[in-house]
């Protein structure tokens, strides 16, 4: 882009300033997002081509196209009504609920009768254990760890109807 260009386009800037201001409300959108489209499009343009021959009619047209394409976007798009995972996982309220259930659920696996709060400590382990080392830890057998497992999770299951509450019909 030559010198000249350059200086060709700041003189525009007062005129993209009105056009911009007096369409970009009729659209919904705002005057500088509308005013940067349209920049962007006039250096794309000074890149490939070199300047309009008549530089305040291609700016009044880029600036018409712009609001047609703002509008057609705005028309397609929907909004998003479900929290973000990121924000859902770090606000204060959701962290307290999670330590607050993660709190539960260790207390009532300690009322576990039996080996169940050894095994389902295991299953919780954050060491991530096969069933063949959690039945090498406790010293039972590989195969009576499954039955087991499912008695000890019936018993956890009851302990915890207060925190778990039934969503609805099964089956």
């Amino acid at each position: 882009m030559r010198h000249d260009s350059v200086s060709e386009v700041l003189a525009l800037r007062p005129l993209l300033t009105a056009e911009a201001s007096a369409e970009a409300h009729a659209s919904g959108t705002e005057p500088g997002d509308l005013e940067q489209a349209v920049w962007l499009r006039l250096l794309e343009l000074l890149d490939a081509q070199g300047p309009p021959p008549d530089p305040e009619r291609w700016l009044r047209s880029a600036v018409r196209s712009e609001v047609r394409r703002t509008r057609r976007t705005h028309r397609l798009e929907r909004p998003y009504d479900a929290e973000p995972a990121d924000e859902s996982e770090r606000d204060p309220e959701h962290l307290a609920l999670r330590a607050a259930r993660h709190r539960a659920l260790r207390d009532a696996v300690r009322r576990l009768p039996g080996r169940c709060p050894s095994l389902v400590e295991a299953l919780l382990s954050p060491r991530d254990m096969t069933y063949r080392e959690i039945a090498g830890e406790l010293g039972i057998s590989q195969g009576s760890l499954g039955p087991e497992r499912s008695r000890c999770l019936g018993c956890l299951r009851r302990l915890l109807t207060q925190e778990v509450a039934a969503r609805g019909a099964r089956g």
